[in-house]
Parts: C-alpha cells; sequence; structure tokens
C-alpha cells in the first residue's frame, strides 16, 4: 500500500491536501448546526479533475473549492465530472449546479433514483416518513414534522437526476490507476463507495466515518430493511483488501477493517441494548427509542431536534427488523396501525 500523506491536525482546516500522488482531500464548509464541513476528494485523471461529493451548494462550497483548487494550479472550469457517494445535499447539490454552470457530467449510485426521482417540494420533508413513524407508535411526532417549515438552508437548493447512474462494478480511470464503483446500501439505498486499489483507498462516503455510526434509511424514499443492507454492506467492504478510508466527514482512518469492525460491535452492542428494553417493558419503537439515550451527550429523546428524533425511532425500527429476523424478538401489529413487540419465546 503506497504511503499516505500525512493531513493537518484539525481535519477542517481549508486547503488542498495530497492524500497520495493525484488525490487531494478539500474540505468544504457546511450550512448545518452540529456538521460543519463536508471533504470533498479531487482526483487528477488525463480527461480533467473528478471529484467526489464536492458539498452543499452555494457560494461558500464554491469559494472553498476555488481556493484550494487554485493551490494546484487549477480552476472549477477543469473540473469534468462529479461523483456522489449518495444524493444527500451535502454530498451531491453543488454537483448538480455545477452541471449547468460547468458543464461536467454527474454520477451517483443507481439505488437512488427512488429518493431522487421521487422528490417533490411541495410534499414536506418526509411524506414517506408519517406511516412508518405511526408504525413505530409515534403519530405525534409524524405530526409534528409535516408541520415543521423547512430549514432556511433547505429552501432553493437545485436536485434532480445525474447524467448516468452507477452501477456495482464500474470503473474510473485516474492518473494513477483506476477506482471501482462499490455499491454499499443502508445509509441511503443507492449509497456506493469508491475503492483504489492501486492506493489502497476507499472513499467512503457516510458509510464509514470514523467517529460515528451513519443513520440509515434516512432519506426521501427509505427501503424497508436498511440496518440489514447496511450491516451486509459492511461485511462486503470487510472482504476487499484492507484499506485507509478517506471519510466524508472527519480525519482519514489508517484501517477500514478496524472500523468496520468496531461498526459492527456497536450494532451488536445496540441490538442487545434494544432486547433488554423489550425484556423491561417497553412494546415499539418509539417507546424503546424514548428509554434509551442519544449522541456522546446521553441526551433524551426529547431532548433531540425533530429531525434527529425521526432518525433515531426509524433507526430504533431497523434494528427490532434485524431482531425479528434473528428470532430475537417477534411483533404483532395492533390494528394494523401500530406495531408491538416482545421477546420470543
Amino acid at each position: 500500500m503506497p504511503p499516505v500523506a500525512d493531513q493537518p491536525e484539525d481535519w477542517t482546516e481549508p486547503g488542498a491536501h495530497q492524500v497520495t500522488q493525484g488525490i487531494y482531500r478539500v474540505p468544504l464548509p457546511l450550512p448545518l448546526d452540529g456538521l460543519g464541513t463536508v471533504n470533498a476528494y479531487v482526483l487528477e485523471t488525463a480527461a480533467g479533475l473528478v471529484v467526489i461529493d464536492p458539498g452543499w451548494y452555494g457560494p461558500a462550497t464554491e469559494a472553498a473549492m476555488t481556493s484550494a483548487l487554485r493551490e494546484l494550479g487549477y480552476s472549477l472550469d477543469d473540473i469534468t465530472t462529479c461523483l456522489a457517494t449518495h444524493h444527500h445535499w451535502d454530498h451531491y447539490s453543488q454537483a448538480f449546479a455545477w452541471r449547468r454552470t460547468l458543464g461536467c457530467e454527474l454520477m451517483v449510485g443507481s439505488g437512488e433514483r427512488h429518493s431522487i426521482q421521487g422528490f417533490r417540494v411541495d410534499a414536506g420533508r418526509f411524506p414517506n416518513h408519517a406511516q412508518l413513524l405511526a408504525l413505530s407508535g409515534a403519530p405525534a411526532l409524524a405530526q409534528e414534522l409535516a408541520a415543521a417549515p423547512a430549514p432556511a438552508e433547505e429552501m432553493g437548493v437545485p436536485f434532480g437526476s445525474p447524467d448516468r447512474w452507477l452501477e456495482h462494478g464500474d470503473l474510473f480511470e485516474l492518473s494513477n490507476g483506476k477506482i471501482e464503483v462499490v455499491s454499499t446500501p443502508g445509509h441511503t439505498r443507492g449509497h456506493v463507495v469508491f475503492h483504489h486499489a492501486e492506493s489502497g483507498l476507499l472513499f467512503s462516503g457516510d458509510h464509514i466515518l470514523p467517529h460515528i455510526t451513519p443513520s440509515v434509511g434516512f432519506e426521501w424514499a427509505p427501503e424497508a430493511h436498511p440496518l440489514r443492507s447496511y450491516i451486509a454492506s459492511l461485511e462486503l467492504v470487510r472482504e476487499l483488501p484492507d484499506a485507509a478510508v478517506l471519510p466524508s466527514h472527519g480525519p482519514l482512518t489508517a484501517s477500514g477493517h478496524g472500523r468496520i469492525d468496531e461498526l459492527l460491535v456497536h450494532h451488536q452492542r445496540r441490538l442487545d441494548e434494544i432486547c433488554d428494553e423489550v425484556a423491561a417493558g417497553s412494546v415499539t419503537a418509539y417507546e424503546v427509542a424514548s428509554a434509551l439515550r442519544w449522541t456522546r451527550r446521553d441526551r433524551r429523546l426529547d431532548e433531540l431536534p425533530i429531525d434527529h428524533q425521526l432518525s433515531a425511532v426509524t433507526e430504533i425500527h431497523a434494528h427490532l427488523d434485524v431482531l425479528t429476523m434473528q428470532g430475537r424478538v417477534s411483533y404483532s401489529d395492533l390494528s394494523s396501525s401500530v406495531r408491538t413487540y416482545a421477546l420470543s419465546a
């Protein structure tokens, strides 16, 4: 595995930071509370620059990328292709805007069709989650979400279909080898990562993050079994040769295998905790979510922002789905509207 260049102690430090020959990391600002930076990656090719996950649409993103490219002797016009690991706006929306302003080509995983092509501004922020929240025993949360206005930073963000849908196994030529598309559904239905075998690098998007566990199924059109998909995707990447992880948020991680093992252990512990809560009398996903603590600050569910409450409840639903598949819990649907759980006999 070729050496990876040293990175700044503060991973959010602006600029173009070389990872290895022909590959650079560019931190870009985000208009979000609690998540202020996303890593974009600039890759040199004979035909121009490829950018992976070029951030949230806006002048701050464009200014940061312009400055970073200038350090390397390039300009925005040298960008020919944008690859997005998934459709979330902090990865996709600037690339979508650049299709028009720069004429570059945009590609994203084919599984993102569901959320991208089904998206409608007039339908509200989470219209496809109301039934899931009701099934989870949280109809009041569904009503609150439906009534909540969209944050200002989400207004007017360009969004739509890419030029091309990526498939598992697709290859892209770089100045030093090829990157391969690896399908990793879970965080979203069409999430992909990019494996660069020659450099021993994995552009992991939100699939593998160094300090946090990514949400699962937090998208416009979620799949039925996102945690099953996420765990299977972790195991798939674990079968690849070990690689340094280039994540979307946070510093580089030397061993992808090591971090995957940590994530798998985390979810196993979470499954055990949820089983314990069911044994203690919590019967719905909402009740389990309310009994547990969230984030590194050990917050109660009702102390979280409303979007995070949605993510927490749907995450518990996804874990209960896995526990059901494993035969550790069973469920019944009351009047086809609320799902209640009990330990399996």
